[in-house]
């Protein structure tokens, strides 16, 4: 059997994703009375541990379809999800009314689609990032998410960090003060160990992913800019092939991005990277300064007694769950604090913008959709 690699979380990491082989898992006890889901495309890098997941909360959810355009790999993810059954006409799963929800690890570039057949059928919809290739389709498939009221998530992890949440918290409460500007980075070593020679190459192919490098590992980054700062007004970029490993696909990037209440910001991302990204998110204000640094957050601020530039801020709030947790537990009727759709999308937009800008060697706007950026 071919082994496919996946891809964990460290707990309360937010700048870095740790990789181990493994072999597929045997599959564990079927349970019935749950919420049924499918799993619509097996090619993503993540499939491996969601799998994981969906088998541990066996309890909780049912695959009882898997589907993908390579029928091997449908097969293969298959016999690892009790109960489960290949089919080869994916309309099957959204004619399907037993069906709740669709898990779809699909290359970027079938996401569409795919997505829009699924808001259709009013199914609850898991899309791993990015949501499209651009504006255009990442717009086009919030809306069809929004009228049709489904649940979405997307796995844009970092948001779930500790560190993270107790300085949206500090932002929010204007501990910063004025923030002058921002920094996130994202990287790691994958072009130099080659993880996508093989099995997942299409995501070293912008023509499927949408993106380069700059632009898998920057989307999470680009998020929590965002979701800290707002929305962006312009932006600019440089991407660089690095070693050239995968033709015409750049492997690491620097952007500036003005945003629309005056910070700068900086995103750094790339997979040529031998250090575990030492320095991944930085804040700077007139009243107050953080930098996550080897994983401990450092925080001061006039406003705050005992904060210290000199020490690690430990007095965090609990972790969030895994987004496909998070979505397990939506599904199952628990509330949870999803990224919309529209979030998503504009995720998507700034990432273009990026891009264009970098080939223009200029500034670029990013799109917003019809009710506006997010």
């Amino acid at each position: 059997m071919r082994l496919r690699r996946w891809w964990g979380i460290v707990a309360g990491c937010a700048c870095c994703l740790v990789v181990a082989p493994i072999a597929r898992l045997e599959a564990a006890p079927e349970q019935a009375s749950v919420p049924q889901v499918a799993l619509v495309g097996c090619q993503h890098i993540h499939t491996p541990s969601f799998i994981r997941i969906l088998r541990r909360r066996g309890n909780e959810v049912k695959v009882k379809y898997v589907w993908d355009h390579d029928r091997k790999l449908a097969e293969q993810d298959s016999k690892q999800l009790a109960g489960s059954q290949v089919v080869d006409d994916v309309q099957t799963i959204f004619a399907d009314p037993e069906i709740k929800a669709v898990i779809i690890c699909s290359e970027t570039d079938r996401h569409q689609p795919l997505v829009m057949a699924a808001a259709k059928a009013h199914k609850d919809i898991y899309a791993e990032k990015p949501l499209g290739m651009g504006a255009a389709d990442g717009y086009a498939m919030a809306k069809a998410i929004d009228d049709a009221g489904v649940l979405f998530e997307t796995g844009y992890f970092m948001r779930g960090d500790p560190k993270v949440l107790f300085l949206k918290e500090q932002v929010e409460k204007g501990n910063f003060g004025t923030i002058t500007r921002v920094r996130g980075s994202n990287t790691h070593n994958g072009a130099l160990g080659g993880w996508f020679d093989h099995e997942y190459q299409w995501m070293a192919d912008p023509k499927q992913a949408g993106v380069g490098a700059y632009g898998d590992l920057g989307t999470h980054s680009l998020d929590i800019l965002i979701w800290l700062m707002g929305d962006v007004s312009r932006a600019t970029a440089t991407v660089s092939m690095g070693t050239h490993r995968y033709p015409d696909c750049d492997e690491f990037g620097e952007g500036l991005l003005v945003f629309k209440n005056g910070t700068l910001g900086t995103l750094a991302a790339g997979w040529d990277d031998v250090a575990a990204d030492p320095v991944s998110l930085e804040i700077c204000g007139t009243e107050g300064h953080a930098v996550i640094m080897d994983g401990r957050l450092y925080f001061m601020s006039k406003r705050v007694k005992g904060s210290s530039d000199r020490r690690p801020w430990t007095d965090l709030p609990k972790a969030w769950p895994e987004p496909m947790e998070m979505f397990i537990d939506a599904i199952n009727g628990k509330k949870q604090p999803l990224v919309t759709a529209d979030e998503a999308a504009y995720r998507s937009a700034v990432a273009e913008a990026l891009y264009k800008a970098a080939r223009e060697q200029s500034w670029a706007t990013p799109v917003t959709g019809e009710s506006g950026a997010k």
